[in-house]
């Protein structure tokens, strides 16, 4: 790679010069599609380049407030031209919270700045006049010309300068932006190639949103480093009818993209029979699915569910990243079907991949892929001792390499705790920083196994238990039943660890929501042997998730003490109802 190519910025000035009016994105929508080409990205990216550099911004943090369409793409890279450090989120929905967690953005990244849309500017400029931590310029980047292109200066963009803050998708009153540089943004674009086997003759297609890293790196970013093409889609219209989006990977030959494994699971259950002729999903090379646990049966449904439409098997692509190694860490290889381990469930417990045998209770694992080490170290650790485990053994997965961000703006200690992790026992010669995931997973067979978060283990009865295992089993107790939470609460004598089990229900009127509770139950207890004591029936939509579709089981833990679920039905153990007065025993 030339020099001038050292960094993002410049490879993408390099590529719009070389692709000219070729597409770059299209954005669709169910009433058509908006197309935008790589000049056109270009004008526009300099025009917003030139006001921000007007502005003296240049080095500073700008927020970006976009909703994720094309707006958002011509903003961000107007950051990148200008040398300024984007901090994209997402634009306020009109409720107060979401002006609260704006503002703890704002203060906590230090912006100068925002960036939007005419439609949300004047909300946002009133509101940081008002409320804000201090009143902020703020830009309508859609309104016509913001700037002139012609007074634009290249930035001397170095490989170790900020590219932007990436705010974790969990954040909310200690909000923490990971720090992507240059350096690290080139070397995950780089590995995320390798991985999918992306090329300048991909087509990425996304429905994911924008401000976070799986939406905007992997199919934003990563088409702009290949010079290829993109096309994009708005959550809300997925999440109408997740069908748009492989009608949408079809229509416009899309070869690489994806998203969590809910994602997967809602085109399962929505994508109705007569609608499978409209769909042609034989040109998908990698399935990307990632972002949560990858559920076996999820691939084998979905697999079988749209092999009509062209869909093979091999094309699934099980990954494992996260914003601190700024995205990808592994990948299954290109043209392989998933990996797929059954394991002895008791010895899962246990922390350990041994196979199932006989009768006894297994578990299915996915593996995330291969980790190429030309961009990853990955070891499993003794989250205690620090102390580097056997394959086929259950630990904290610790990683290093170039994608590996620097830490977390303004927050030393976070950093040290979470980058500084040392090996016990490494030689001096090889010593060096780790990064700490908090995920617990085991690498055998080549494959790196994900198995749960370290925070989020489920202690019952003296056993470890996956929470993404019980909500599986839970969901699948009774076909109205849809996402889940599954945490543990302390009641009763002696603070005995007690499991809650929260899950969306869209059953029909005339269904009984004791006997949905009862069949959750007895599928809880015949899979763990534990009793599910407390389940709350609730209405779509009030299982949170982050922005990346994972669940965030510590909110819905703290939601449901507070009282604040709201369930349709509820059974609660005695000792559990003690704990959360608001929430009425069923009648």
């Amino acid at each position: 790679m030339t020099k001038r190519q050292e960094t993002y910025t410049a490879r993408v000035l390099a590529r719009a010069a070389d692709r000219g009016d070729a597409p770059a994105f299209d954005f669709v929508t169910e009433s058509g599609t908006e197309h935008l080409g790589y000049a056109e990205l270009d004008r526009r990216a300099k025009e917003i380049a030139a006001w921000l550099q007007e502005h003296g911004l240049s080095g500073r943090q700008v927020l970006l407030l976009h909703p994720s369409d094309l707006s958002f793409v011509t903003a961000f890279v107007g950051c990148l031209y200008a040398g300024a450090v984007a901090v994209p989120a997402p634009p306020p929905a009109g409720r107060e919270r979401h002006f609260e967690r704006l503002a703890r953005i704002a203060a906590d990244a230090r912006v100068a700045a925002v960036l939007t849309t005419a439609a949300h500017a004047p909300a946002i400029e009133a509101w940081f006049a008002t409320a804000g931590p201090a009143p902020l310029p703020c830009l309508a980047t859609d309104a016509g010309p913001v700037g002139d292109a012609g007074h634009w200066r290249e930035p001397a963009a170095r490989p170790d300068d900020l590219a932007f803050l990436q705010y974790t998708s969990g954040s909310t009153s200690a909000p923490k932006g990971v720090m992507v540089s240059q350096r690290n943004l080139m070397a995950n674009e780089a590995a995320i190639a390798r991985a999918t086997g992306a090329s300048p003759r991909s087509v990425f297609g996304s429905w994911l949103p924008l401000y976070h890293d799986m939406g905007l790196i992997g199919h934003v970013l990563q088409p702009l480093w290949q010079g290829a093409r993109a096309a994009l889609m708005d959550p809300a219209t997925f999440l109408r009818r997740p069908g748009a989006w492989l009608e949408m990977i079809g229509d416009h030959g899309v070869t690489v993209g994806g998203g969590p494994n809910f994602a997967y699971d809602m085109c399962v259950r929505r994508v109705k029979d007569a609608d499978l002729a409209r769909l042609d999903l034989s040109g998908w090379e990698a399935a990307c699915n990632g972002a949560e646990p990858v559920r076996a049966d999820t691939v084998e449904a979905f697999t079988r569910r749209f092999a009509p439409a062209g869909f093979r098997p091999e094309a699934f692509f099980p990954c494992y990243g996260m914003a601190e190694t700024t995205l990808l860490v592994s990948g299954t290889p290109r043209g392989t079907r998933p990996f797929v381990r059954t394991v002895d469930a008791g010895a899962l417990e246990r922390g350990e991949l041994t196979a199932a045998d006989g009768d006894l209770p297994a578990r299915t694992l996915v593996g995330s892929g291969v980790v190429h080490t030309e961009d990853f170290e990955v070891r499993v650790v003794d989250p205690d001792s620090a102390l580097p485990l056997a394959a086929g053994r259950v630990g904290e997965i610790w990683v290093r390499g170039a994608s590996v961000a620097d830490g977390y703006w303004a927050r030393p200690e976070a950093t040290a705790e979470t980058f500084g992790a040392r090996l016990a026992g490494e030689p001096p010669a090889q010593a060096g920083n780790w990064l700490r995931t908090g995920d617990l997973g085991a690498l055998a067979d080549g494959q790196l196994y994900v198995t749960g978060r370290l925070k989020e283990m489920i202690l019952v009865n003296g056993r470890n238990i996956y929470p993404h295992d019980v909500e599986a089993a839970a969901r699948a107790a009774d076909r109205s039943l849809g996402t889940g939470a599954a945490f543990a609460v302390q009641a009763g004598d002696g603070g005995r660890e007690r499991l809650v089990v929260v899950l969306e229900t869209a059953g029909p009127e005339e269904a009984d929501p004791l006997e949905v509770v009862e069949r959750v139950q007895a599928a809880v207890a015949a899979e763990f042997a534990v009793p599910a004591g407390t389940v709350l029936l609730v209405a779509p939509g009030t299982v949170r998730r982050t922005t990346s579709g994972k669940i965030r089981r510590t909110l819905m833990r703290r939601l449901f003490l507070a009282g604040d679920l709201s369930p349709g039905y509820a059974v609660l153990e005695p000792a559990v109802a003690a704990l959360v007065a608001r929430i009425p025993a069923p009648v």
